[in-house]
């Protein structure tokens, strides 16, 4: 999506996405979109990627203006000092893994357990000496399997990949993610709509359906049934019987980790699990290595043999390694500790019902403005997380209090979510509500909303086209032309 803002707002670079290859033209995969962005890149951006460069140590100058940045080529070996009038961290928050202290690797040193322990951010890696070590699938109860802990994607992507290797795997999680899935695909006026996003509340209702939503007794008895129907419909689409531990899910209404998975596919995670190739344990946590050099402790009491423990444990900040702490509090960049705020509040009835907040949600609170700017830093205009359009505010004080405003959304629509756990990966969460972030964007330009047409009954299901902001650098010129004049 962001790329696609970004062709959209230089009218110069544009590259229609090809109809799906890999998958037979009926859902985009992942090497569909690696051969477009290769495609993308070598057409448009040759010359200015640079790679295999290590970026060492982030700082400010001594005059105060700009940034440093120690670099090394990972080839030559030569190191060297840049310097640049702005930075843009597009760095995300995946390249430093969070493995719990009883699950390292150091801990099962101290245990004396003989496997191999990794985290998923070193699957590709580390594949082969993992399948060494993995007995075949048929191998008998006693045979240690390979165990992955945790409930996302990345866990589920892992145990699918063993499973169809013949191996002997095990997933043990707390919960697991929701997914969608349906027995055939979806009609693209629902799923290119904004028909869904109608069913989640955002910040702001525009529309007098949402607000019938969202506000009153029986809209709320309507999104309770979607949202349910949504779940259980995809239970069923996988074949999931009613006591199985694959419905020991998050609901997909009060989070954001819901997994797409279409029309069931036999070599996916869930038919995998449902036919046996993979075990689930779940509820169910690891509480760390055995005496016995082989095996894992369950918070039951359980002992469960491991030839290797895969940790799809999420990762921490990505900033860390590179910014000095002065540098990071200069910034603004770490959550701050968050305060209660009775000016923000959202009496909507489909919100009546929330979970407990979490409690790392309740201490903390994101510090970036948009999830792109910190606020502390906003005024300098030469340091942002990430690119998009949108309208800054214009002194700190006013990027604070918008920032704090969207925290508390955040904490009220998704209250079990602690979005600023992760420094690196805080921000303002749309997900379902994708439709009416852009509106929030298009509306902060001064640009008309809503472009995807139709009437009083027909607009909730007119699917939403990138050519709505084809035009969209042209569009800003002309607002700036007449502002200006």
């Amino acid at each position: 999506m962001r790329l696609y803002a970004f062709m959209a707002n230089t009218d110069l670079l544009r590259l229609k996405m090809p109809t799906p290859w890999f998958t037979g033209g009926d859902r985009l995969s992942g090497y569909d979109m690696n051969k477009y962005f290769e495609t993308f890149a070598s057409r448009f951006l040759e010359g200015k990627i640079q790679f295999n460069l290590h970026v060492h140590n982030i700082r400010r100058p001594t005059s105060g203006q700009g940034w440093l940045l120690d670099i090394s080529d990972l080839k030559s070996g030569i190191q060297e000092t840049r310097e640049y009038a702005r930075l843009v961290m597009c760095t995300g928050g995946s390249s430093n893994p969070r493995i719990p202290q009883e699950l390292s690797p150091e801990a099962a040193a101290a245990a004396g357990f003989k496997g191999l322990v990794m985290h998923t951010v070193d699957f590709a890696r580390k594949i082969d000496v993992l399948l060494a070590n993995a007995a075949p699938a048929e191998s008998g109860p006693d045979t240690p399997s390979v165990v992955v802990i945790g409930g996302g994607k990345s866990a589920q992507d892992v145990c699918a990949y063993l499973a169809n290797e013949g191996k002997k795997v095990t997933l043990v999680c707390h919960n697991l993610d929701p997914f969608t899935a349906g027995p055939k695909p979806l009609p693209e006026f629902i799923r290119k709509s904004r028909l869904l996003s109608l069913f989640s509340p955002h910040i702001h209702l525009r529309t007098a359906l949402e607000r019938l939503l969202h506000t009153t007794w029986i809209g709320k008895q309507i999104v309770d049934f979607v949202w349910h129907g949504l779940a259980d419909s995809s239970f069923k689409a996988m074949n999931i019987p009613v006591d199985s531990p694959l419905r020991n899910t998050v609901s997909p209404y009060w989070h954001v980790r819901v997994n797409d998975e279409g029309v069931p596919r036999p070599n996916g995670f869930h038919p995998l699990a449902v036919a046996g190739k993979i075990e689930v344990l779940s509820p169910a946590h690891v509480t760390g290595f055995s005496e016995d050099g082989t095996s894992v402790s369950l918070d039951d009491g359980r002992s469960l043999r491991a030839s290797v423990l895969v940790l799809a444990t999420g990762y921490t900040s990505s900033w860390s390694p590179l910014f000095e702490e002065n540098t990071i509090e200069e910034l603004g960049l770490n959550p701050h500790l968050a305060e209660p705020n009775p000016e923000y509040h959202w009496d909507y009835t489909t919100l009546s019902d929330a979970p407990p907040l979490h409690p790392d949600a309740k201490k903390w609170s994101c510090s970036l403005y948009r999830g792109l700017v910190p606020a502390k830093n906003i005024h300098r205009r030469d340091f942002a997380v990430n690119g998009a359009c949108m309208r800054i505010a214009q002194t700190p004080e006013e990027a604070f209090k918008e920032t704090e405003r969207d925290a508390a959304w955040l904490k009220r629509r998704y209250p079990e979510v602690p979005t600023a756990l992760n420094a690196s990966l805080t921000g303002y969460l749309a997900f379902w509500t994708w439709p009416q972030h852009v509106d929030d964007l298009l509306e902060d330009m001064g640009l008309p909303v809503m472009r995807s047409g139709g009437n009083g009954l027909t607009w909730p299901f007119q699917v939403v086209d990138l050519k709505e902001i084809e035009h969209l650098k042209g569009e800003r010129d002309a607002k700036r032309a007449v502002i200006s004049s």
